[in-house]
């Protein structure tokens, strides 16, 4: 049994970063990934499974109102997610906090900044896609410079967070090290020693749930792995289909096996299967 919850479950992710008790996580991981002028003062969470729209899949959503050190005011969207069509999705989330600026009379259609912070305990998409852990995305012109500074996309995909502790060199790399084998700490590692992470551990530690914590954690578990299996064999079966194509077409085992990570053996056997 793990002595810490698994951060991607539902109930492990709004543990964290959802409750009103631990905003000083949150806003401790959030300022290292938003730029200098939009640190976080302060924050507010908007209960989006009070909403009428899309309550079901968006609770795993956080809309997340905030104030700058400098007084302005930016919205956060969080999420964790393992859905298909992610990028899509991504995309539709942002316009909830979008349209519901909207003012009602006179209104001169000024926006608050929009930050959309998705933590992928997936790779997404393409083959090339995957070399990226982090993914900063704006809306650029043809020549590459940014046309509109109020709505990003930061990406992080933790599978590809291959850092050892030895190797930590920011509060982020800290953060990252966090999320990605919290599950599998027995013991708070020395480089994450410290007040922060020491209440984060102190969430995270299942010995002080109680039984109906416990109780809906195991549910949330189970259902995370049930998902994450489902997702896993549709992208096998996903990289099986480039894989004959790719066959077909007379790409040779190598750049099959940079495409997809199938194993050359497996390769060889699709090969055999097509020539019969």
């Amino acid at each position: 049994m793990a002595k810490y919850i698994n951060p991607y479950t539902d109930f492990g992710f709004k543990k964290l970063f959802g409750e009103e008790a631990n905003k000083d996580l949150l806003i401790d991981f959030l300022n290292q990934l938003l730029p200098a002028h939009h640190q976080i003062a302060d924050l507010n969470f908007r209960n989006v499974e009070n909403l009428a729209d899309l309550s079901a899949e968006r609770k795993a959503i956080f809309d997340i109102h905030c104030k700058a050190l400098s007084g302005e005011r930016f919205i956060v969207e969080m999420q964790k997610a393992k859905v298909k069509y992610f990028k899509d999705r991504s995309l539709f989330y942002v316009t909830f906090p979008i349209r519901e600026q909207a003012q009602t009379g006179e209104w001169n259609f000024r926006l608050e900044p929009i930050y959309f912070v998705a933590i992928l305990d997936f790779e997404y998409d393409e083959a090339e896609e995957r070399r990226k852990f982090r993914r900063d995305v704006a809306l650029k012109d043809q020549d590459g410079d940014l046309f509109f500074d109020k709505l990003h996309f930061k990406f992080l995909q933790m599978p590809l967070f291959n850092k050892k502790e030895n190797e930590l060199k920011t509060k982020f790399d800290k953060w990252c090290y966090f999320l990605k084998n919290l599950e599998s700490f027995d013991h708070i590692p020395n480089i994450l020693n410290e007040p922060i992470f020491q209440k984060a551990f102190g969430t995270a530690e299942l010995a002080s749930f109680t039984a109906q914590q416990r109780d809906n954690y195991e549910q949330s578990l189970i259902q995370y792995r049930d998902l994450k299996s489902a997702l896993e064999t549709a992208v096998e079966e996903r990289e099986v289909e480039i894989a004959k194509r790719m066959i077909l077409a007379g790409s040779d085992n190598d750049f099959i096996n940079q495409m997809t990570d199938l194993p050359f053996g497996y390769i060889e056997k699709l090969r055999a299967e097509l020539k019969k």
